[in-house]
């Protein structure tokens, strides 16, 4: 479980991740104002309608990563706006149907503003959520040795671009709500 004052000191210049024109907003580091201002910009994400089934509502997400001790919720920027979302999760990685809860960070909630997709925006954040999840665990001590997510199968797109962002196939899950999903896990080496 993660404690809000294990960031105690961390300022945000040093919490975002720069890939490129692309940034990780990390919300619990925010003050009220600047958290505000950024979760007003996720309201305004908006979701093709082929991927519904796939992904929840990204205002929600932010707001139950807020509450929730074990998940960290980032804005993705691009341009100086909010173009997606993500959340790693400590001591959930079989939500994704990894064999244990402990042993990866869980890659959940996370989506690309459908106005910003084909930009290869979902890959690079993919990556720099495995490079802010080496800096957790680093920073944290929590041993985990990787990322883990599921991708529903009917989701080429999404398969895709996890690939390409170094995520390999690690079989399939059925315990998701929405069907049939690949296991996909890059480690943090």
């Amino acid at each position: 479980m993660l404690e809000n004052d294990s960031y105690e000191g961390f300022s945000i210049e040093s919490g975002q991740e720069d890939v490129g024109d692309m940034w990780l907003i990390p919300l619990k580091l925010l003050d009220d104002d600047s958290r505000a201002i950024h979760l007003d910009a996720v309201a305004g994400l908006s979701i093709k309608e082929g991927q519904r089934g796939f992904v929840g509502d990204p205002l929600r997400m932010m707001l139950i990563g807020l509450e929730e001790d074990s998940r960290l919720p980032y804005v993705i920027e691009s341009g100086g706006k909010a173009v997606g979302v993500l959340t790693l999760q400590s001591g959930a990685a079989r939500l994704a149907g990894w064999a244990d809860d402990d042993s990866a960070w869980l890659l959940r909630g996370f989506l690309i503003d459908a106005r910003s997709q084909g930009r290869g925006l979902g890959s690079r954040a993919a990556c720099a959520a495995v490079q802010e999840a080496r800096k957790l665990t680093a920073r944290l001590g929590g041993g985990q040795a990787g990322v883990v997510l599921s991708v529903n199968e009917r989701n080429p797109a999404g398969q895709a671009a996890y690939r390409k962002a170094g995520f390999v196939d690690a079989g399939r899950y059925l315990g998701g709500s929405s069907g049939p999903q690949r296991i996909m896990h890059k480690a943090l080496g």
